[in-house]
């Protein structure tokens, strides 16, 4: 362990870590030797942390094109003895949980943890689902950490049960777990990593055909209730604090850590028992009980769905016990967790008259300017969209948008309004299918990231070629899986580790599955873009067959990263006053960041914001926008990559 990164650290060190970081750590401590996912906030840091220490360790980590192959590649790695793990965003679990549900039948060899990060109060999701229920419905325990430090404890204890009882764990963190930072105390991490194994044949149990299935799911069951015992005994990450009063509190994950500010706040921490839960499911009864036995009133602090009050009504119904229960009648279905949410309800359960300010700041009258999400300066996707526009129009026909989920997603806002529908990755195809076979007078475009595309956008347009289904199809080939950070894709040429790897053009998948209109621009360059996607039209409406056209331009921001670092030189332009005529094209109808108005409506470039991309003089209607500055000959060949 040469290397000088942070997370190689020797034992005993602390490090202030991300939650992420810190799981990545935990895996390193539990001997993980392979590690597999798919980019998605809030997710992403945990195999991009691993990925930089992979090549010290000898840990096999990749970015798979999806959360369903990354299991899948999980669940083989793990048969062969090495442990493993697979990491997605909550969203990513739906795309996983074919195997995901099997994986529970057959058991497991090697210690396998499937990392499901979820986004409370949607900060960059389409939905906040709360995957404790997988956990419920394929009888999976999942584990959930209250901070960091524990998060990484959390993770080597989620390993070691899942190979003792041979079984898999769901270990679920959230937002804010994953992307606060706390001290990390850095334990001992093994001499040796297992990467490589032998698959020991047995196809009655991993051949899970109909017969064999029947006998898995009774042995599914008795290793079920194998782990509802062992449960309970997982302390201290399970424990129960200052038994014995009549008001009892059930906390679990990071909703412990708001419960605890909140009993300091008000003063009552010796006043109320605190039954801290990291197994949401299934929750620890023997500590719940205990609990319950002198307790006249339970309040249920959880983020999200009533998974653990539902569980905690059951047990007592069971049990006989009738006790006054509250939950999400005090503590909000909806959102993100706050302490202010957490406080209110606390506060209700024993009875305090305290009101939490509506307003952090209630004296303040500063009013903070609007700051909508856009496109980056430079961003290649302005240039496509503003070229669709006009070739839908120069077309003449009326477009339903099919949008998709990425950087892209913004054309969903002023001025471009060019995405309908926006419903999960990949769906941008699927839903122009069926547009294209149900529409009169108008017609389906279906607009998709190239990561994406690889992800979930291969299949549906195999099914548009299979079942001649009218609609263009445009692919937004940035090189790279952007939204996230910059991870590489298939597209792009290298691994997750930095190595070269087979780069898979977008164009020959689409020719090889049977598309016969094909073609490829420039978003840089207006008038192409605009007569490729108007060709493209013509075709489809002609032949009614799909088309596919990609936009190819590497993501600015990758592109200002490497030149900044090579030390490269861009390009700068800059508006003549005298020509500019307050038309408002440049700021209003293309919207570049790096164009401000002034005061007389003219425009103005800010040069440090300005990428270079040169996009702005093209569209300019009055050639009022000129380069001042050529910029390094290497620095067009970047824009390329």
């Amino acid at each position: 362990m040469a290397s000088k990164h942070k997370l190689l650290a020797p034992s005993g060190t602390t490090r202030l870590l991300m939650g992420n970081e810190a799981i990545a750590r935990g895996a390193i401590e539990a001997g993980v030797g392979f590690v597999a996912g798919y980019p998605g906030t809030p997710s992403t840091e945990i195999i991009e942390t691993l990925a930089t220490v992979a090549k010290d360790l000898g840990i096999h980590v990749e970015w798979s094109t999806n959360e369903k192959v990354a299991l899948e590649a999980v669940y083989g790695a793990q048969l062969t003895g090495v442990r493993s793990m697979a990491t997605m965003k909550h969203v990513g679990l739906n795309v996983a949980a074919d195997p995901f549900m099997t994986l529970a039948y057959t058991g497991v060899i090697g210690g396998t943890v499937v990392v499901s990060a979820d986004d409370p109060n949607m900060w960059s999701s389409q939905n906040e689902q709360d995957n404790r229920y997988f956990g419920l419905k394929a009888y999976v325990p999942v584990f959930e950490p209250s901070e960091p430090g524990e998060a990484k404890e959390l993770v080597k204890l989620a390993f070691q049960f899942s190979e003792e009882v041979g079984h898999p764990v769901l270990f679920r963190s959230t937002t804010r777990i994953s992307h606060v930072r706390g001290p990390v105390v850095f334990g001992e991490t093994p001499k040796n990593i297992t990467n490589k194994g032998v698959f020991k044949k047995h196809p009655e149990r991993f051949t899970v055909i109909p017969a064999h299935a029947r006998k898995l799911r009774g042995e599914l069951i008795e290793r079920w209730e194998t782990i509802k015992e062992k449960i309970p005994k997982l302390e201290p990450f399970n424990r129960i604090e200052n038994p014995g009063h009549k008001t009892a509190i059930l906390a679990s994950g990071l909703a412990y850590a708001y419960t605890k500010e909140s009993l300091r706040m008000l003063g009552i921490e010796n006043k109320v028992t605190l039954v801290k839960i990291a197994t949401p499911v299934p929750v620890p009864e023997e500590q719940i009980l205990q609990a319950a036995e002198n307790a006249e009133k339970i309040l249920i602090v959880e983020e999200l769905e009533p998974v653990v009050e539902m569980q905690v009504k059951n047990l007592l119904y069971n049990v006989d016990k009738t006790i006054e229960i509250h939950g999400k009648d005090y503590v909000p279905l909806i959102g993100e967790l706050t302490l202010n949410k957490v406080l209110n309800g606390v506060a209700r359960i024993v009875d305090l008259k305290f009101s939490v300010p509506s307003k952090r700041f209630s004296n303040t009258t500063i009013k903070l300017p609007p700051r909508p999400p856009a496109m980056c300066p430079g961003c290649p996707h302005r240039g496509t969209f503003y070229s669709l526009r006009r070739a839908v129009n120069k077309a003449r026909v009326k477009p339903v948008y099919s949008g998709d989920i990425g950087c892209y997603s913004l054309g969903v806002l002023p001025p471009f309004r060019e995405q309908d529908t926006i419903i999960e990755m990949g769906g941008s195809i699927g839903l122009a299918n069926g547009f294209a076979h149900t529409l009169e007078k108008q017609v389906p475009i279906a607009i998709i990231g190239d990561s994406t595309f690889f992800h979930s956008g291969v299949t549906g347009l195999i099914n548009a070629v299979y079942n001649s289904a009218p609609q263009l199809i445009i692919v937004l080939d940035n090189r790279v899986t952007a939204m996230t950070g910059e991870q590489p894709n298939p597209g792009t040429g290298i691994n997750a580790v930095g190595d070269p790897a087979p780069l898979i053009k977008i164009e020959d998948i689409a020719k090889a599955v049977g598309v016969e209109y094909v073609d490829v621009f420039d978003p840089f360059e207006i008038k192409d873009g605009t007569d490729a996607m108007y060709k493209a039209l013509k075709y489809v409406l002609e032949n009614k067959k799909p088309a596919l056209v990609i936009a190819k331009r590497a993501c600015a921001l990758e592109i200002d990263r490497v030149a900044k670092r090579k030390g490269v030189e861009t390009p700068m332009y800059q508006v003549i006053s005298e020509k500019c005529t307050a038309c408002g094209v440049c700021y209003n109808a293309f919207t570049c960041p790096a164009i401000m108005v002034e005061e007389d409506g003219k425009a103005v470039i800010d040069e440090s914001l300005c990428t270079g991309c040169g996009v702005c003089a093209e569209v300019c209607p009055f050639d009022a926008i000129v380069k001042t500055r050529d910029g390094d000959p290497e620095w067009y060949e970047l824009w390329n990559i």
